[in-house]
């Protein structure tokens, strides 16, 4: 098979389980707890903050460990915004269009609770227009949200731009990157610094699915969404993951040890595959190309409905994912694409195909294959049928 869905989920390196094995198979202590076995699971769990911290570039007091990127996003989004307006400081919160759904949706949750909730549009390649985001703050904003790298098209954003447009505008907000789709490219110690509130999470570098973390820099505050018994410095509560932990430190450090030689490698098996994708004609890729990250290709194939052909690839042994989504029995359309001012009926023909540290030569090799011969089937199919004379 030929994995192309990487900016979904990766599979696990081999490292990984070799240091998370230990953890599961007899270091079963609860680290809040005061006997011999507890105090090594806490050793272990704080020695893996101090690595992951080394890797984003912050103290290890400053990592709040979460389950994931969805609740790093709910924390930093709600959490602070909640701390600020318990504060005084203000209730305006500002979100780019194109976020993942966790920080859309937490916006929309404080909307409901009287907050004041903007929502900043991109240009047709994807990035933050930094005019009409400074239209939307004022001195009552309080947070705003813009993903480092998107996860559909790719984009990355210029952060210390946004960084700066927050500062003359709204002195008195935080900056928050979900930059869960960075990590894998860029080194978040440079290109997330600009921010107190970053996500980050595990399963997208090789590491176990339900880590992650939340980077809390000064002046940052946040309420906690989770409580119980004051673990996280009260901001997470309940029983730390011990092996998701070392799992996910470990991750973070050889994403970061092969960064260098892992993107040229990755960055000429994605334009193989553009070139391949090119040939087949009725392709327009969407984003801009010199802005987006190694492993992400999005782009429409035109006469092709991307649900059919993912389904072809499927079967082929490929597997992608879509520029659009199903909801309710229902295709619709990207709300990455959507705010990029892609039309509905391109939305919903643009796939996405995302490479990681096992994609290889040979499966972009099969994947052009398997894609060639699906876009060929389906367009036939589509043709109009010329009655009989």
């Amino acid at each position: 098979m030929a994995y192309l869905d990487h900016a979904a989920t990766t599979p696990l390196r081999p490292e990984v389980v070799d240091a998370m094995l230990p953890f599961l198979t007899g270091g079963h202590g609860n680290p809040s707890g005061g006997h011999r076995v507890a105090q090594r699971a806490k050793a272990a769990l704080e020695e893996a903050r101090e690595r992951i911290a080394a890797v984003l570039g912050c103290a290890p007091g400053e990592v709040v460990l979460t389950s994931g990127g969805t609740e790093a996003d709910n924390l930093a989004v709600k959490g602070a915004a909640r701390a600020a307006r318990d504060g005084g400081t203000g209730d305006g919160v500002v979100v780019s269009a194109i976020e993942h759904k966790a920080v859309l949706a937490s916006a929309e949750r404080l909307r409901t609770e009287g907050f004041r909730v903007g929502c900043a549009p991109v240009d047709p390649y994807g990035i933050v227009d930094a005019d009409r985001l400074a239209g939307l703050l004022d001195e009552g904003t309080v947070l705003v949200s813009v993903m480092l790298v998107n996860n559909e098209v790719g984009v990355v954003q210029d952060l210390d731009t946004v960084a700066a447009v927050v500062r003359e505008h709204a002195p008195r907000a935080l900056l928050h990157t979900d930059a869960v789709q960075a990590a894998p490219w860029l080194d978040l110690r440079g290109a997330a610094a600009a921010a107190p509130l970053v996500s980050v999470t595990g399963h997208k570098i090789g590491g176990p699915v339900g880590t992650g973390a939340l980077v809390v820099r000064p002046p940052a505050t946040v309420r906690p969404e989770i409580e119980g018994g004051g673990q996280e410095r009260g901001l997470r509560g309940g029983t730390n993951d011990v092996a998701g932990a070392v799992g996910f430190a470990t991750a973070l450090e050889l994403t970061a040890a092969r960064r260098e030689a892992e993107g040229p490698r990755l960055e000429g098996l994605r334009d193989r595959l553009a070139a391949g994708l090119s040939a087949l004609g009725g392709v327009e890729r969407h984003g801009d190309p010199s802005r987006t990250v190694p492993g992400i290709w999005n782009g429409r194939v035109g006469g092709v409905e991307s649900e059919e052909l993912l389904f072809l690839l499927d079967a082929a042994g490929v597997q992608a994912a879509a520029g659009a989504s199903c909801s309710s029995g229902a295709a619709e359309a990207s709300h990455v694409l959507s705010a990029m001012g892609v039309e509905r009926e391109a939305a919903l023909e643009s796939v996405r195909l995302s490479l990681g540290h096992t994609t290889t030569d040979a499966d972009v090799d099969e994947a052009l294959g398997a894609i060639a011969a699906a876009v060929a089937r389906l367009r036939e199919a589509r043709k109009p049928v010329r009655p009989a004379s």
